[in-house]
């Protein structure tokens, strides 16, 4: 470790500060690096990660921390490091880059390019020697063949332009039911019938499969789907994937029974997941999925709000060194923790003197038996039982608490934000929290106020009160997804109006004149080698297929067709390709459904709008959009102002007569 820091010093992101005294001569991306590079014709090094990357840290201690390794570095190359989180642009088209040379990708990336940014090798995680190798032998081309180098960067840059492009196509005939089992048929061979999500390991939550699985089940009545989407959002509920003590899912699990988990915490992930329980409990009244909504609320709000109401990134895997340390139990501790009702518990929460986790010989939290199981095998009442589990659950987290905690990613980030806010939103509804909905609103608000370009846009990242770099596309999408919920949740109309403005601001600066789709970065961003579209949908959806539910809805809210025409534009050009890969396209998906089974615009009016809005969000129509009011501008509620209740429901732009309860409402609906 050098004692004098390195450019790096200056960043906003904790990732780039974990790499500030490393001997290597880093530097941020940015003008002075990449001028540096072309005036010394030197080749640059671009090195991304994330702070809760495991092999990231392991990568750093290994050679960058290695003063042998950092001399062949700053000797050859002008080295960049990047946080993917905070520069997704500069990731996405260096991931492709390694993509198309390897035929794979992850974290750590690193890759080496020319002075002019243009890549010509690279891969991931390196060992040491094999890193100085690769150093020295790419910094030797460049010396001696230079042509050679050259040639690499035009095929390679050519293959990253042509790569994901999507060919506009006119939708002809409207989708049917047809069109929706072409696509989940040959996805449902992939399902794990007896662990739940995909015949694979490492398995991933992937909260969008599982949500366009819940409305597909409903809405077609259809068996499989039904089954495998609970089955999966319980599995991960009772696993060790799920933190039983403290709220909040881990990234995901190793092994193919959500047992033991990749233990860095994503808020990403949880935004979406306490959507997907949220909806899940809307659904089938599970209270276990209400139970895991509840407790990643108050963990998002005990360990993730910063103090202007905003959310932070990420919680690392690793405490002192060691991998889910802070997470893990001796059975010792957990008997003198919990004294008399240690044995009762034990076996509840599958703790035993050997360790469930053998590697590493201590215990993971999981769950094998449901509450109703476990209390008739122990001749205990379900009462009783809860009652002992949630004071052990008390005792361990306090106990827990005095640890020494997992790093912490302090950087907000918008589009994540924006997961959280739409998650808070919606289980406000459901489980009629307003707790919950102010928190969601206190940091949208902040956003609006605080986060604003001065020509209208979105900042991406906060930290240390300050802004720094403007937002792309999934700042926007997700952003504008969480403003139509928040509306949805207390039908206050500025709501609407900033999500149509930033709908403005996208089309005015994202659209690619070739394309429908739009571009990931905006037309006044900084210029990289390529603009890329994000087309598919993955851990997070793609930022387009948000985009176009965003179009669609906003399109019925304003009766504005021009949206409408739009969405229907993006979904036809990468229709044909859904049915090809299920999964990476779970969000488009989720609008084709949309599109065949249409979506319900309720509109509500009268005195008792909230109170109809509450029966309302107790049952399941994963198909709708909801307006109401007493005032309104809006298109729908207009000509329909009136004191005593009315619940229209419309669709296509027609209306049925009004009805005056939730029951004859759900008739017409149904």
């Amino acid at each position: 470790m050098n004692t004098e820091p390195n450019s790096l010093i200056h960043a906003s992101s904790p990732y780039l500060l974990q790499h500030a005294y490393n001997p290597v001569n880093w530097y941020e991306w940015g003008a002075a690096a990449l001028e540096k590079a072309k005036a010394e014709n030197k080749l640059i090094l671009v090195s991304i990660g994330y702070s809760a990357c495991h092999w990231c840290h392991v990568m750093e201690r290994e050679s960058f921390e290695n003063h042998e390794v950092a001399e062949v570095m700053n000797r050859n190359f002008v080295c960049i490091k990047v946080d993917r989180e905070e520069r997704p642009d500069i990731d996405q088209i260096y991931m492709l880059a390694i993509q198309l040379m390897t035929g794979s990708g992850g974290w750590p990336l690193n890759c080496i390019c020319l002075p002019d940014q243009r890549p010509i090798y690279g891969g991931t995680y390196f060992r040491k020697a094999d890193w100085i190798n690769v150093l020295e032998s790419v910094a030797g081309m460049w010396a001696k063949e230079p042509g050679k180098a050259r040639a690499y960067a035009d095929r390679l840059t050519e293959g990253i332009h042509n790569a994901e492009k999507i060919i506009p196509n006119i939708k002809v005939d409207d989708y049917t039911k047809a069109n929706l089992t072409a696509i989940t048929d040959p996805w449902k061979r992939h399902f794990d019938i007896t662990e739940g999500g995909y015949n694979r390991a490492p398995k991933f939550p992937l909260p969008n499969n599982w949500q366009f699985m819940l409305r597909y089940s409903h809405l077609m009545k259809d068996d499989a789907t039904h089954v495998s989407a609970l089955l999966t959002l319980e599995k991960m509920a009772m696993g060790g994937i799920y933190d039983h003590v403290g709220g909040g899912f881990a990234r995901y699990s190793v092994d193919g029974n959500w047992h033991v988990p990749h233990f860095e915490k994503m808020l990403y992930d949880n935004g979406q997941l306490i959507s997907l329980y949220a909806e899940a409990y809307q659904y089938s009244r599970s209270l276990l999925f209400k139970e895991v909504t509840e407790e990643s609320i108050q963990w998002l709000e005990r360990e993730m709000m910063s103090p202007e109401g905003l959310f932070y990134s990420a919680l690392d895997a690793d405490s002192e060194g060691v991998e889910g340390k802070f997470y893990v139990w001796d059975k010792a501790e957990f008997d003198a923790l919990l004294g008399d009702d240690a044995h009762l518990l034990a076996d509840y929460f599958n703790i035993t003197a050997d360790g469930n986790w053998e590697e590493e010989q201590t215990n993971i939290l999981l769950r094998k038996f449901t509450e109703e199981d476990y209390a008739e095998v122990k001749g205990v009442s379900v009462v009783e039982l809860l009652k002992k589990i949630k004071a052990a659950k008390a005792r361990l987290l306090q106990e827990r608490s005095k640890r020494i905690r997992p790093g912490l990613d302090d950087k907000c980030l918008t589009a994540w934000n924006a997961m959280a806010i739409k998650g808070l939103a919606e289980s406000a509804g459901i489980f009629n929290q307003a707790h919950y909905y102010e928190m969601g609103r206190n940091a949208a608000s902040f956003i609006l106020s605080t986060l604003k370009m001065t020509d209208g846009g979105l900042y991406r990242n906060y930290k240390n009160n300050k802004a720094s770099i403007p937002g792309f596309l999934d700042d926007y999408a997700f952003f504008i997804e969480a403003l139509i919920a928040l509306y949805q949740s207390d039908f206050e109309e500025h709501w609407l109006q900033e999500a149509r403005r930033l709908t403005a601001y996208v089309l005015e600066n994202f659209a690619d004149s070739d394309s429908p789709m739009l571009f990931y970065t905006s037309a006044t961003g900084e210029p990289l080698i390529a603009r890329k579209h994000e087309i598919m949908d993955n851990v997070v959806p793609a930022s387009n297929s948000v985009m176009a539910q965003n179009l669609h809805k906003l399109g019925l809210f304003f009766d504005e067709d021009t949206y409408i025409l739009k969405a229907e534009s993006m979904l036809a050009a990468v229709h044909s390709q859904i049915k090809t890969y299920g999964s990476a396209y779970s969000n488009w998906a989720i609008q084709l459904l949309n599109e065949v089974f249409g979506l319900n615009e309720i509109a509500l009016t009268g005195k008792t709008v909230d109170k109809i809005k509450m029966e309302l969000n107790t049952h399941y129509i994963p198909n709708k959009i909801t307006l109401g009011g007493t005032k309104s501008g809006l298109p729908l509620l207009k000509d329909k102002q009136s004191i005593e209740t009315k619940i229209y429901i419309c669709r296509n732009k027609v209306c049925q007569l009004p009805v005056a309860t939730v029951d004859e409402a759900l008739k017409l609906i149904n």
